[in-house]
This record gives structure tokens, C-alpha cells and sequence, in this order.
């Protein structure tokens, strides 16, 4: 079984490179994060034409969630049990699906913007929500894993040069102390390091040349629970992805399981 995630940066302007990706990748179920559309605008249709049926949890021009599957989809929930509202509005960051055996929670961790601003203590609180929430479809024999954009470099090696992060967010200790929550829960990160080469970064800045650089983050990460690592076969970043003309700032992260 197959099971990624990945940030699209807008899955309107990627649709043509997201469903050659799938049918090219033999991927069974996609943790999509950052629609950036309406559910009424999600492109169901041309998914469910490759085999895929889709649950989404999306509202308009920013953030936005899905889990696309074609092993089955089944007791989908809708945002995050908890989560804090940003400004009074209660973002479209979290959903939650069983795909076959395998309980899956495609999350899109707000970003944080500035240490200083109320953006990090949202960000904050939203991973404490998150911890809470996951306990309970993480618990017994039951393969689960959370996938998505954590906007949180877990380790400085996670990080093209840790320096050049100094005083902001992504890297500070609160945020990788709410990644040792997730820990604490009873998961941990499935995809280790290195990979296929030394620095498997998953995000590049389409500014300065970032990706031809390998300036790059690994904020992309899974997060399972001890019988989703014990499937765990083989995972890899698809960096191919990442290249040419009108590809994400993202890369997929791939994770093949025995089950």
C-alpha cells in the first residue's frame, strides 16, 4: 500500500501534474494540503475519473485539506476536534479519514509567520489541539498516521543552513517541543534520515534560486503510530516532482507499506 502527502501550493494550478503524478506513481491514498479552493470547486470529478474518491475540508482561497483514496474512504472527519479559531474564523486545516486498514489525518500546521506575532501562538495551540486530538485514533492495533505540511523543521539538519533561521519560526524550541508531544502520544516520525541522499528537504522557496541550491526544509513529515512504522517498507521524497515549469514549492513524501 502507498500512502503520501503533499502541499500543492493550489490544486487548481497543479491538477494536470497532481493526477499524472497519481496514475505515474501508483499511489493508493494522498494527503493533500493548501486546496486553496472551495469544496465545490475541488476537482472530485476528474479525480474519481482515475479511480479516487475524495473528502475535503475547504472554504476558499487559502488553506484547504483533502484525503484522496482509492482503497475506500470511510468515517471522514471534518477539521480538527478542538482547534483554536485564527481571528474568529475556524480554519479548514485538518481531516481525517479510514483508506482500507489505515486511519489517516492529512493536517496543514499553520505557519506561524513571526515569533512575535499571534499567528505563532495560534500556530501553538493548534498543535496542542492536535496532540489531544490524535490519541484516540492512534491508540491499539490499528495502522495511523498523521501527514502533512507541519511548517516545523524537526532537527537542524532539517534546515539547508540552521543559522540562517536564527530568531524565526519553523526551527524555535516550542514548536519541535509540540513535535516531542506527538512523540509522547505514541508516534513518531516514519520516514528517517537520511533517505537516498544526505538532505531529504521537502520544501523549496521558489525565491533565489532555492531549489537549483538545495536550500531547502524538511517540513513535510509522517507521523505514525507504532503498527503504521512496523509496515513501514520503504519512503522516499519524489524531488522529480518538484522540478519544471508549474510545480509546487513542495514535494510529495512517499511511504510504502506492508499490509
Amino acid at each position: 500500500m502507498r500512502i503520501a502527502t503533499w502541499n500543492v501550493n493550489s490544486i487548481t494550478a497543479r491538477l494536470p501534474r497532481l493526477l499524472a503524478w497519481l496514475e505515474s506513481s501508483g499511489t493508493d491514498v494522498l494527503c493533500v494540503q493548501e486546496t486553496k479552493c472551495t469544496e465545490e470547486q475541488f476537482p472530485a470529478e476528474a479525480l474519481r475519473e482515475l479511480g479516487y474518491e475524495s473528502a475535503v475540508n475547504a472554504t476558499g482561497r487559502w488553506n484547504g485539506v483533502a484525503v484522496v483514496s482509492r482503497v475506500g474512504l470511510d468515517d471522514v472527519v471534518r477539521g480538527l476536534p478542538g482547534a483554536p479559531d485564527y481571528e474568529g474564523v475556524q480554519e479548514p486545516r485538518a481531516i481525517s479519514a479510514t483508506c482500507g486498514p489505515v486511519r489517516v489525518w492529512s493536517v496543514y500546521v499553520p505557519n506561524g509567520r513571526e515569533v512575535a506575532h499571534d499567528h505563532y501562538g495560534y500556530k501553538l495551540r493548534w498543535l496542542e489541539a492536535l496532540s489531544v486530538a490524535v490519541t484516540e485514533d492512534g491508540a491499539g492495533e490499528r495502522p495511523f498516521a498523521v501527514l502533512g505540511d507541519f511548517n516545523i523543521a524537526p532537527t537542524d539538519d532539517d534546515v539547508w543552513d540552521v543559522a540562517a533561521f536564527e530568531g524565526l519560526t519553523h526551527v524555535t524550541a516550542p514548536e519541535r517541543d509540540a513535535l516531542e508531544a506527538l512523540r509522547k502520544r505514541g508516534l513518531s516520525d516514519v520516514v528517517p534520515r537520511p533517505l537516498k541522499y544526505e538532505h531529504p528537504f521537502t520544501y523549496w522557496d521558489y525565491r533565489q534560486l532555492c531549489f537549483p541550491k538545495n536550500r531547502g526544509m524538511r517540513i513535510d513529515l509522517v507521523y505514525g503510530n507504532g503498527p503504521f512504522g512496523k509496515a513501514v517498507k520503504d519512503s522516499y521524497v519524489d524531488r522529480e516532482e518538484r522540478k519544471g515549469k508549474g510545480a509546487s514549492d513542495h514535494a510529495p513524501v512517499v511511504v510504502d507499506l506492508d499490509i
